[in-house]
């Protein structure tokens, strides 16, 4: 793996800054503000993506805010420019999903992933801008959609890793209906500062304890655990530099206005004294293809590079993570250059030594 690719695998489209509820972990500069993305950004983004969605599958993910805060009419009107091969994908908090969204959903064949924390003591980071407890209404918008028959995902943030929360969260999306599931162990990013360091044992046994509860029902693909099981299994069949992408995906983020930010949405919307914005470009200047040419040429993600070659010869996980992403060392570390990080300890690092702590545990007695 080296540099970054010059076609993402997936676009990710921000329809509106806005965001409905006020989470406490949320990285979102902006999300009070309601700045909607105009229709020409979509048609010059659209311009790149349908060419590279006829050759193979290709996504687009809709991400705010809050992208259904910005309606479904002009929702819809950013939808029209691509063409039927895209596939879409929208990050929900699942607040204003009711019964004609999810014919919205329908017609536009748009996969939808529903962001909450597990049962309701467990989403008490989630609250709206009034500071009330949103739980009840995200679980009205998950019961519309199963009232639908519409598959979905689910995303949950892990604040503190303790023992027995992975038994009780994998418990609770079997209930939910989910087909999909991402865990996401909170992260020092954006405008949230809040501390993510944990007790290594901690987390260790918190993954440990997910692999366990997922193979005793496997009904969920579980995204985590899937990635680091692909990994040992190429490791053990001495495939596993086929694993990491030739070269880095570099995930442009479309922000409303247009521009791009590569390698970390994350980024988006911030600045910084020695590279001001992190944006590479903006779609209404600059076809989306062009810029991506020029990746490497944006002054930061060279030091993002050179930070990914030290994290090559000093990591013995590099085979697994590649080296991180861009917007959690530079939030933990202040730069791009840096190596190991919070991030990479609960995320990565301890993932896999859980998925090896639970093998280790249940593997079978010597004949």
């Amino acid at each position: 793996m080296s540099g970054v690719a010059a076609v993402p695998s997936y676009v990710v489209m921000q329809p509106t800054t806005l965001c409905n509820l006020d989470c406490a972990y949320c990285y979102l500069p902006f999300r009070a503000a309601d700045r909607r993305m105009p229709v020409l950004v979509a048609e010059a983004v659209a311009a790149s993506v349908n060419p590279w969605a006829a050759a193979e599958r290709f996504s687009v993910v809709w991400h705010g805010g809050e992208p259904l805060a910005a309606g479904r009419e002009h929702l819809a009107a950013l939808l029209a420019p691509f063409g039927p091969e895209v596939e879409h994908h929208v990050q929900t908090n699942a607040t204003l999903i009711d019964d004609a969204w999810c014919e919205f959903f329908a017609e536009h064949r748009m996969r939808v992933s529903v962001s909450v924390d597990g049962p309701r003591e467990r989403n008490g980071d989630r609250v709206t801008r009034g500071g009330q407890p949103a739980y009840d209404r995200i679980l009205r918008g998950v019961a519309a959609l199963r009232r639908h028959g519409l598959p979905f995902s689910a995303l949950a943030v892990v604040s503190r890793p303790e023992p027995g929360l992975a038994t009780e969260l994998y418990a609770y999306f079997l209930d939910l209906g989910c087909d999909v599931l991402g865990i996401n162990i909170e992260e020092t990013e954006g405008v949230n500062t809040r501390d993510n360091a944990h007790d290594p044992a901690d987390v260790t046994t918190f993954w440990a304890e997910l692999v366990a509860a997922w193979r005793r029902e496997p009904r969920i693909h579980l995204r985590e655990v899937e990635w680091s099981l692909r990994y040992a299994s190429a490791v053990l069949d001495d495939l596993a530099d086929e694993i990491l992408p030739r070269r880095l995906d570099p995930i442009p983020t479309i922000g409303h206005d247009g521009s791009v930010t590569v390698l970390s949405p994350e980024l988006a919307g911030f600045t910084d004294p020695r590279y001001g914005d992190f944006s590479s470009g903006n779609v209404l200047d600059t076809p989306l293809a062009e810029i991506l040419l020029g990746t490497e040429r944006t002054p930061w993600v060279g030091e993002f590079l050179a930070g990914v070659e030290a994290c090559r010869a000093s990591c013995p996980y590099f085979g697994f993570c590649g080296g991180g992403h861009a917007a959690n060392r530079y939030f933990e570390l202040g730069r791009f250059d840096g190596t190991e990080t919070e991030h990479c300890r609960n995320s990565k690092i301890r993932l896999l030594e859980g998925v090896l702590e639970h093998a280790r545990d249940h593997q079978s007695p010597a004949a």
